[in-house]
């Protein structure tokens, strides 16, 4: 019987982390679900909050106030870089160009169908620790008309740490720009 328990415990375990890390639950969970919540102003405040760094991955970026919020971190000293879908920023009502004209380093994921990733990483590695994530694209539609959510992890160094390692493995599969192409 104590065999028996015992091997369905590690098959438990086994399945809970077949494909992904487990890690340790520490810090601080926010949850917000757009339209209902002013989930803008939430993200506003994890760029606003960052000391060191805020890396950014994004399937749309079409929102003028987090464009701005990212290029007022960036002059006040934080290193911030972004990747983002080759094929949803080659032109348009994007905010890209706005963080290129600003010196902020933005790169295309080019190597997959849809970068569908939508994620802020502020300070990984350093106290105050953050990731942003949910389905929420960076737009105004996802902030007014969309059914969104956005989920805030804060001071889990070890989660941040391993959305950073992805973001790292993202970037050096990307293709830097220094400027939007114009579609045909």
């Amino acid at each position: 019987m104590r065999e028996a328990l015992g091997a369905l415990l590690l098959a438990c375990s086994l399945s809970a982390t077949a494909g992904g890390t487990l890690l340790p639950a520490h810090g601080s969970v926010e949850v917000a679900f757009s339209p209902a919540d002013d989930t803008e102003t939430l993200l506003l405040g994890v760029i606003g909050a960052a000391h060191r760094t805020v890396h950014v991955q994004a399937y749309v970026f079409t929102s003028r106030k987090l464009a701005a919020a990212l290029v007022d971190a960036h002059r006040r000293g934080v290193k911030v870089e972004v990747l983002a879908d080759a094929g949803m920023h080659r032109s348009g009502r994007n905010a890209l160009p706005s963080l290129l004209e600003a010196g902020i380093p933005v790169a295309f994921e080019t190597a997959y169908a849809a970068a569908h990733n939508k994620v802020l990483i502020v300070d990984a590695g350093h106290p105050g620790c953050a990731v942003a994530t949910g389905s929420y694209n960076f737009t105004w539609s996802a902030a007014k008309r969309n059914a969104e959510n956005i989920l805030v992890l804060r001071d889990n160094c070890a989660v941040v740490d391993a959305y950073l390692q992805n973001w790292q493995r993202h970037r050096a599969d990307a293709t830097p720009v220094s400027r939007l192409p114009q579609r045909p």
